[in-house]
């Protein structure tokens, strides 16, 4: 399952936001380090269901009228403090735990009201450009903290003749969740000594750098927008880089109400109507709610998942069936799974997500949309009905 992780500094709304985007219970209060072990749920990518080009829909949790929510994973960590790259703060526990993510969602206070390390202050008083690049550089700096105690290990395989820079360099970072086509596409982007035992702290920051942007993208998400300057807003809006406008404890708000039957509100809904009996309070502090969610197209909660999943690691949905015409699988269940595939992938790399058995044994398959059969070099598009012949099924 993909997974995404939840990044920033104590107090700028991750638990919120995970909470809002898992429905899952864990502790919020307005202090450092409200999250000390990490948090997993599961939340979900959104995306338009093929169902929608059929009479009938699909039905059931994962398809909600033609809207089709992705399983994906989401970790919530403990928050960052400057200087946690060497151990400040919960940082290396923090750093660790981000190893396994596929992409980062680095949560910034835009209202300005949490200092650096994540304590309260009045609104404004904080710049949150200085918290964007804040997570960046802690996890480049921890990155080559990791790539200077292992280099010596590379400099000792440099003697053996038949030695590969791109191989060794792959094998360390492994548990990083860089591969050997990263590394290789971050070497020959810099220039470095032939010779590792030539490699300066600078050469070694350097790649640390770029298999990090290779391998963590980062989006933005400018939370707390409900009560944040205008200007701040704006501010981050400009950056050349992702960032969604979020209110997590709005989103967070509209999901609790939905539950009790209030409103209704699909998660990444730009508004929503009230269906249920509330008090003149309630019904005033969702009107605010609605006015903000006009102003910048929602919550920003669903959008930031979005942006990191369908933007940043550029996937596609595909949905694998048995029956190519009826889009069921065995049990008469129509479009029952969705799989998110880099772009780019094939028919067969779908067998293989969908179990390695079906992957080893393929032999054929068949788009459910046209009811053609594909070649093994076929690139999958978004929404694509694949059924897979296989030797294994």
């Amino acid at each position: 399952m993909l997974s995404l992780a939840l990044a920033g500094k104590p107090n700028a709304g991750k638990s919120t936001f995970y909470t809002a985007a898992t429905r899952a219970d864990v502790d919020m209060a307005n202090y450092p380090f409200t999250t000390i072990d990490a948090n997993r749920g599961v939340s979900h990518a959104r995306t338009d269901c093929p169902c929608l080009t059929r009479e009938e829909r699909c039905g059931g949790d994962r398809c909600r009228d033609g809207t089709r929510y992705v399983p994906i994973e989401l970790l919530d960590v403990a928050g960052l403090v400057p200087g946690a790259h060497e151990g400040k703060g919960l940082g290396n526990q923090f750093l660790d735990e981000l190893t396994n993510a596929d992409a980062i969602i680095n949560v910034v206070d835009a209202s300005g009201a949490t200092n650096a390390e994540g304590e309260p202050v009045e609104v404004g008083e904080h710049d949150p450009m200085d918290d964007i690049d804040f997570v960046e550089e802690e996890m480049d700096l921890w990155l080559a903290g990791i790539v200077d105690r292992n280099w010596e290990s590379v400099t000792r395989k440099s003697r053996s003749p038949d030695f590969d820079i791109d191989e060794a360099l792959a094998e360390m970072l492994t548990g990083f969740g860089a591969t050997e086509a990263d590394v290789a596409a971050s070497l020959r982007s810099l220039e470095y000594p032939d010779d590792p035992q030539q490699w300066t702290d600078e050469h070694r920051e350097e790649l640390a750098r770029d298999v990090r942007r290779r391998t963590k993208p980062i989006v933005v998400a400018a939370n707390k927008i409900d009560v944040a300057p205008e200007e701040n807003v704006e501010r981050l809006l400009d950056l050349d880089k992702p960032v969604v406008p979020t209110t997590a404890e709005g989103e967070l708000a509209l999901r609790n109400a939905a539950d009790a039957g209030a409103v209704d509100y699909d998660p990444g809904d730009a508004d929503f109507d009230i269906v249920g009996d509330v008090s003149d309070q309630q019904r005033d502090a969702l009107e605010g709610l609605r006015e903000t969610m006009t102003e910048y197209g929602g919550t920003g909660v669903q959008a930031a998942l979005n942006e990191a999943v369908y933007g940043l690691l550029d996937r596609v949905t595909a949905y694998p069936v048995q029956d190519a015409g009826k889009w069921t699988d065995a049990s008469g269940d129509v479009l029952p799974d969705a799989f998110l595939l880099p772009r780019g992938s094939t028919p067969v790399d779908l067998a293989y997500a969908v179990h390695s058995d079906i992957g080893d044994g393929y032999l054929h398959a068949v788009n459910g949309r046209t009811d053609r059969e594909v070649g093994e070099g076929y690139e999958l598009e978004e929404g694509d009905v694949i059924k897979i012949v296989s030797t294994a099924t």
